[in-house]
């Protein structure tokens, strides 16, 4: 199996042979899955194909017990991705018809990843922009490259943001700057976007990488099912994925008598690392 080190230093070059031809690719190495935009020459522009196939491919991933982590990130370092694809415009807006099937097919994609019961992570190197940054938005974290630049530019072109976009937006950067954001259009270094919390952490480009990597071996070290009852029990508080309360508790209190609570308190008391499932 090729490791996570080997596979990234290849995703790193603009050539991506290392990467399945197909302009949506994922490469499972271990118990996590990277999903990669990948279209280096077009600084990885968000097609109709890509928007299509991003929830089967995240219903695939979250159906797997394998799987424990999802990575998002863009083929390269000059983009994570550059927003939609312009060159489609003519197709995809062409009628008030094509316009609502694109949109839609937008608007699924970016809810599955949000709606994936998996911690999700976007990487991002480069331009995260349009498209691009809605699709950052929303995954549960988001660290990036100190050369980063991310935009929502819609009103560069003349359109709108989608009610489902503009309120992950503002849960993340409040009314004010979302206003600043939508109104201006204007790029925001990385170093600005964490100041407003539109990225949780920056690094060095030359150190992300190792940096992703190893807050995922992080994750992984710790039991899956507490991840995924912290994340169902959050975006339900933040309004982002409501649930019932009384699920949330049915899973707060099912923990105590799982196998992984069991291992987790008994490798407290040994002295040793847990074991979870």
């Amino acid at each position: 199996m090729t490791t996570t080190a080997d596979t990234l230093r290849l995703w790193r070059s603009e050539g991506t042979a290392a990467l399945p031809p197909q302009p949506l690719a994922c490469i499972r190495d271990g118990a996590i899955a990277h999903v990669v935009i990948n279209r280096p020459a077009k600084r990885n522009a968000l097609t109709a194909q890509i928007w299509e196939a991003l929830p089967a491919t995240l219903r695939q991933l979250g159906e797997d017990p394998a799987i424990r982590l999802v990575v998002l990130r863009g083929a390269g370092t000059a983009a994570f991705s550059g927003g939609a694809d312009i060159e489609e415009f003519p197709t995809v807006f062409g009628d008030a018809e094509a316009t609502r099937r694109y949109n839609a097919a937008v608007r699924e994609a970016q809810l599955a990843v949000e709606m994936l019961a998996k911690p999700t992570l976007a990487v991002v190197h480069g331009a995260c922009v349009g498209g691009g940054c809605g699709l950052a938005l929303a995954c549960d974290l988001r660290f990036a490259a100190a050369d980063a630049r991310f935009g929502i530019t819609p009103s560069k072109l003349g359109a709108a943001y989608s009610v489902p976009d503009t309120r992950r937006l503002v849960a993340l950067v409040g009314p004010s700057r979302a206003k600043d954001i939508l109104f201006s259009g204007r790029l925001l270094s990385a170093a600005e976007a964490a100041q407003w919390a539109l990225v949780d952490r920056v690094f060095p480009p030359s150190a992300l990488e190792a940096e992703a990597a190893a807050y995922a071996a992080l994750l992984l070290a710790n039991a899956h099912q507490s991840l995924v009852i912290a994340k169902a029990t959050i975006n339900a508080i933040a309004g982002l994925c409501p649930r019932p309360e009384a699920e949330l508790d049915d899973l707060f209190e099912g923990s105590f008598q799982s196998r992984d609570f069991k291992e987790g308190y008994a490798a407290f008391m040994e002295k040793r690392r847990p074991r979870f499932e």
